[in-house]
């Protein structure tokens, strides 16, 4: 009974809510390349996405920044020379209705050097919103194994802002990488709360 409650309240959303949602937007395929740019706490960073690194990844970034999904969004998970992680909504039904439509895994074509952006995952065939950048050489990332998937294809990278990159706050270090339950549940007013020194993208758009 509960799953089909649930399933009706995604179902109103989705059609009460195009504007933040639509599940055309999951099968639109992306140009070959594109340029697009983060506005954060720290200052903007740009980058550059290829569309055959990862052809799904890339359908799906390109939607996401589309349509403004990257909206006042925690940089929640920054561990020093390691990797900066974002992709969770403020709003927990638009984090719901994106997570109902999952990527197929695909094999890794560029490596995940310094500044590079891969989709995170939690096992196979998980890919939704939330990405990482390589704060270093992270290349054992290309051919790690985790939860029956190999690797994490890259689907974009930074090509101008390193420096705003590398300032994001990075002392809470992992603690909310294990609180991703909580940031999905009560949102922004909870990271605020417990954590106020995360840094925040406040918008992304596509560059012409």
């Amino acid at each position: 009974m509960k799953k089909i409650i649930y399933l009706l309240v995604i179902s109103l959303f989705i059609s009460c809510a195009k504007k933040v949602f639509s599940e055309k937007w999951t099968k639109k395929i992306a140009p070959e390349e594109f340029r697009a740019r983060f506005e954060t706490t720290q200052g903007n960073f740009d980058i550059y996405a290829k569309r055959s690194w990862s052809p799904k990844g890339v359908d799906r970034l390109h939607s996401l920044i589309k349509h403004n999904y990257y909206v006042e969004m925690p940089i929640f998970r920054v561990v020093p020379n390691f990797v900066a992680q974002f992709g969770i909504h403020k709003d927990s039904l638009i984090n719901k209705a994106w997570n109902n439509f999952t990527l197929q895994d695909e094999p890794v074509i560029a490596k995940n050097d310094s500044m590079t952006i891969s989709f995170a995952r939690g096992g196979a065939n998980t890919r939704t919103t939330q990405i990482f950048i390589n704060l270093k050489n992270n290349n054992r990332l290309d051919t790690l194994n985790y939860g029956g998937a190999k690797g994490f294809p890259v689907v974009a990278k930074v090509t101008k802002g390193f420096e705003n990159v590398l300032k994001f706050y990075d002392k809470y270090g992992d603690k909310l990488g294990y609180r991703q339950d909580s940031i999905q549940k009560y949102g922004n007013s909870f990271i605020k709360r417990k954590y106020p020194e995360i840094d925040f993208i406040h918008k992304a758009y596509i560059l012409k």
